[in-house]
């Protein structure tokens, strides 16, 4: 309109067409048809030059004559609701619906009209919001779609592990992390390592309704699992979940995994990682250069915005990170063994406990065992596979012999005697030599010992030393000596030192 005005502007002065075109830099024909437009109208110069641009545009290019109304466009823009419900369910495409159409309409558009109305009509509902967020106000997280790859170093077999990303979307910080199975007890130390690296705790942690942390799905009031609750108070922080099937309630998030594809997996696509440990390793190198890297079209980072404008605002830490514990029922088997179901390994009980109902509690650490409130056992947490974790003290009187029963061996006998005495020791030594098989002087060996109980140490010793003189020495020996107080008379060395002279007795020579 500005180019009208002038126009208008030198026509009042008198100007020619060709003089205007060449002030306007325009071409005459140009010049030519906007005057004929302003002379249709039939009215003044000055008149023109005071309406507004509204009336002047209305003026010079006067609406169109209606076109007629297809009968087909009316008929159409009624069944478009009912499309635009039906290319929601399953499997449901244009090519369908227009088929559908056209057997119910011969003579409706054809299937290129059809997808423009139809694509007309669904255009104003994909109409996205700008969200502004406040610092720390909230954190997003939630799995990649694509898991990391991982190959084992001594069979070459090749594992597939999730990746945790989580960001605070005022910032975009990120973190990110490969878990090695995206149950709830690893996702949680997850979020504990993304807190520490942020060095605070944003208000709201915000995710879609995964099954580790919502129990149910509800748009208004989901239900959060036990675990999850438990870790939102530890922090201090309230959970959220999105709507169902609704990614852009976490937009930022959604839009923060492509970034950790073209940023962390793309420059390690060639690498090969044989541990999470060392994947992970290079995964936080990638992600310190990202958080470093200037955003696109702007003159500062992720880490710069955050350090600057929202680390401030984070809650702080608490003293401790959080340590998921699980709790559940057993049942104290015959074996005095209750059995943790997730790793199917036995923890042992008092004895006196058997058949019992109670309570286990767990973490990723310790095995904990309550009864009616009072704990009855503690273990340090076992993940092999059906091994056994079994206190000495839980176990009955001949149970505990029996164990200990399974730790003898000649050493442990021989060191049992050294601390009675030397004799003693020597005693053992020989007795432990006299069988074949040397298990089978085991209970020998035991019963030697355990007259030093009954007698005392020193009359043992006494006792050994007397019987040493002899040329074999048993148990029965021992007691007998011990039993007639023989330990206790001085030992005729010299009746055994030599053998008389006798005519009845044959020497060496006799066997030549």
């Amino acid at each position: 309109m500005l180019q009208i005005r002038r126009i208008l502007q030198f026509r009042l002065q008198g100007k020619s067409n060709r003089e205007i075109a060449r002030e306007l830099h325009k071409s005459r024909n140009n010049v030519n048809e906007y005057v004929k437009r302003i002379e249709s109208t039939g009215r003044e110069i000055t008149e023109l030059l005071k309406l507004t641009d509204e009336e002047l545009s209305s003026h010079l290019y006067p609406s169109n004559p209606p076109v007629p109304a297809d009968w087909r466009g009316a008929d159409l823009m009624y069944r478009l609701p009912y499309f635009n419900d039906e290319l929601r369910k399953p499997h449901a495409t244009r090519i369908i619906l227009w088929e559908e159409y056209r057997r119910k309409v011969p003579d409706g558009y054809g299937y290129t009209q059809f997808c423009e109305h139809l694509n007309r009509f669904l255009l104003p509902q994909k109409a996205v919001m700008h969200m502004e967020h406040e610092p720390a106000a909230s954190m997003m997280f939630d799995f990649a779609g694509d898991k990391f790859k991982l190959v084992d170093f001594e069979t070459g077999e090749i594992t597939l592990h999730p990746v945790l990303v989580c960001t605070l979307p005022f910032s975009a910080y990120t973190y990110v992390e490969i878990l090695p199975k995206a149950t709830r007890v690893f996702l949680i130390k997850a979020l504990n390592n993304a807190f520490s690296y942020f060095g605070g705790v944003p208000l709201i942690a915000k995710t879609d309704n995964m099954a580790q942390v919502v129990k149910k799905a509800n748009r208004y009031e989901p239900c959060f699992d036990e675990m999850a609750e438990q870790w939102a108070a530890h922090y201090g922080c309230s959970l959220m979940a999105s709507r169902v099937r609704k990614p852009r309630d976490k937009a930022s998030v959604e839009s923060h995994v492509n970034v950790a594809y073209n940023r962390i997996y793309a420059p390690l696509r060639n690498e090969v990682f044989h541990t999470i440990e060392q994947a992970n390793e290079a995964v936080w190198q990638q992600l310190d250069i990202l958080n470093a890297r200037k955003m696109q079209r702007q003159d500062y980072s992720r880490r710069d915005r955050f350090m600057l404008h929202e680390k401030p605002f984070l809650l702080p830490l608490p003293a401790e990170s959080f340590v998921p514990k699980t709790k559940i029922i057993a049942t104290v088997q015959r074996n005095y063994h209750i059995v943790l179901g997730e790793d199917w390994h036995h923890y042992s009980v008092p004895h006196i406990y058997l058949g019992k109902k109670v309570q286990v509690v767990y973490d990723e650490r310790n095995v904990e065992i309550y009864l009616d409130l009072a704990r009855i056992a503690c273990h340090q947490r076992d993940y092999r596979r059906n091994g056994h974790t079994t206190v000495h003290d839980h176990m009955p009187p001949n149970h505990r012999f029996i164990a200990s029963i399974k730790g003898w061996d000649p050493e442990y006998f021989s060191e049992k005697a050294a601390g009675i005495g030397v004799h003693t020791q020597k005693v053992v030594d020989r007795v432990l030599a006299q069988k074949r098989f040397v298990e089978q002087t085991y209970n020998s060996c035991l019963g030697i010992l355990r007259l030093g109980d009954k007698y005392g140490p020193d009359r043992l010793e006494a006792a050994c030393k007397r019987a040493l003189v002899g040329s074999r020495v048993t148990y029965t020996m021992i007691k007998d000596i011990l039993e007639r107080n023989l330990d206790k008379a001085p030992v005729q060395a010299d009746l055994f030192e030599f053998i008389p002279l006798h005519e009845n007795i044959r020497g060496a020579d006799a066997y030549k």
